[in-house]
């Protein structure tokens, strides 16, 4: 059975469609298509695929001339280097031109999801407290922005959850073939997510699998349409028995030469920019200028962060707290390197000594590690991996400093590790800069 492309994906390809044409027009031939393909990939960065900025076309909008001016630029840049790649005269056309594009890209997207384009048709085996959970998370965090879901009532499999009926969804109640019930609702899959496993009729399932129909697991559904593990419904013998969390040999020396070389590259592009606000500490409070602080990584070894202080001098001479919404102990320089993340560049000697990776888990303090395994199941094993300057949860969750937001991050960082590779690291790198642009919730 045909899946539906995602909105995210059709977002993606309009881009490459109407910018492709804009970028040979502009260009006057195949010249003006790599700044268009630069363009995509600045896209992608600023987060122009993501589920904030397809369901919002004015964030789309609002972030479109940024991601069209750096595409522009960096072709630009090679233009200069290499003037027989590029025509300079071109460039005030290309950017107009790809940025008309992705105007016009993103009107065509919000026609098409008005007219129901890419909803997904699943039905749910379920209609308790698990579908409802289900439900619930799909309209808040799935990578969709619209699931057409039907619930499938069996008195075998639970009572049906009251909020389910009290929102108007979908109940049909299991009579006759599920077969025949999946195929007159062209159905792209059947989610699993029963409160009472006991009473599944798995003969049916089979037929409907064999028909071509995708069953799916519940956790594991939840997993690929969130980007997270849930920690709230997570039950271990489905992370024991999952594929993922492996790391080879040649995964772990990619990621090691991967961090050495965009450390280096970083270090040279932002010396300028480190100089100058380790001048500003210094003007502002005095030195020291950096700060090293103890922190856990890979295995739980402690070793010492490098940051630009951005605090008092006298921050916790009362102990280890988390920093809170506009702290009193922040400097004036301080916060203004938080917000641009400058504070974080040191970290790049950190990467080079090998004490961190440039994409994984925030490194945390021993004393919140300690707190946190206790209160938190599997907390320990986001130490599987080496802690990161950057990572899966930084580019999707806000800073946060409680308990709540600890897990919320935990479930980021489990799915990372779960999923780790090599280009997983190459999109989050890349998506970084989104966060840097747009900070969220940054204290």
């Amino acid at each position: 059975m045909a899946k539906r492309i995602t909105s995210g994906a059709a977002a993606f390809l309009l881009d490459a469609a109407c910018m492709g044409i804009a970028g040979w027009a502009a260009g006057r031939g195949v010249a003006g298509l790599p700044a268009a393909c630069t363009t995509l990939l600045w896209c992608y960065a600023l987060g122009l695929y993501r589920r904030e900025a397809i369901a919002a076309t004015r964030v789309a909008l609002g972030r479109l001339p940024v991601a069209v001016g750096f595409g522009v630029v960096s072709w630009a840049m090679v233009g200069a280097v290499v003037p027989a790649v590029a025509r300079v005269g071109a460039f005030p056309f290309l950017f107009a031109g790809l940025l008309a594009a992705g105007a016009i890209s993103r009107a065509v997207l919000a026609w098409l999801r008005a007219r129901g384009f890419f909803r997904a048709h699943l039905l749910v085996l379920g209609a308790g407290r698990r579908a409802w959970e289900l439900a619930l998370l799909l309209r808040r965090e799935g990578r969709n922005l619209a699931y057409e879901l039907v619930f499938l009532h069996d008195p075998a499999l639970g009572p049906v959850e009251p909020r389910l009926l009290a929102e108007g969804e979908v109940v049909v109640e299991i009579r006759g073939s599920l077969l025949a019930i999946a195929q007159s609702r062209a159905t792209e899959a059947i989610v699993v997510a029963p409160d009472e496993r006991r009473g599944m009729r798995l003969d049916a399932l089979l037929e409907c699998k064999i028909a071509g129909i995708p069953i799916v697991e519940y956790l594991t559904f939840l997993e690929r349409e969130t980007r997270r593990i849930d920690l709230k419904r997570l039950d271990l013998s489905w992370i024991l028995f999952a594929d993922g969390f492996f790391f080879g040999v040649l995964d772990r020396a990619l990621k090691r030469a991967a961090d050495v070389l965009v450390s280096f590259l970083l270090l040279a592009i932002v010396a300028p920019f480190l100089l100058a606000a380790m001048a500003l500490v210094w003007l502002d409070d005095g030195a020291p200028v950096f700060y090293r602080q103890q922190r856990v990584t890979r295995h739980g070894v402690r070793f010492h962060i490098l940051k630009l202080r951005t605090m008092r001098r006298d921050a916790e001479a009362r102990g280890a707290v988390w920093a809170a919404e506009r702290d009193p102990r922040i400097t004036r320089v301080g916060t203004l390197l938080r917000r641009t993340r400058l504070d974080e560049l040191p970290q790049l000697f950190n990467i080079l000594r090998g004490d961190m990776s440039f994409v994984g888990p925030r490194p945390e303090r021993p004393e919140f590690v300690d707190a946190l395994s206790r209160e938190i199941p599997l907390y320990a094993e986001r130490h599987a991996v080496k802690a990161g300057l950057t990572g899966w949860a930084q580019i999707n969750y806000p800073y946060g400093a409680s308990l709540d937001d600890a897990r919320s991050k935990l479930s980021y960082d489990l799915y990372y590790i779960k999923n780790f590779s090599i280009l997983f690291d190459i999109l989050i790198i890349m998506q970084t800069l989104r966060a840097v642009l747009w900070p969220s919730g940054v204290r």
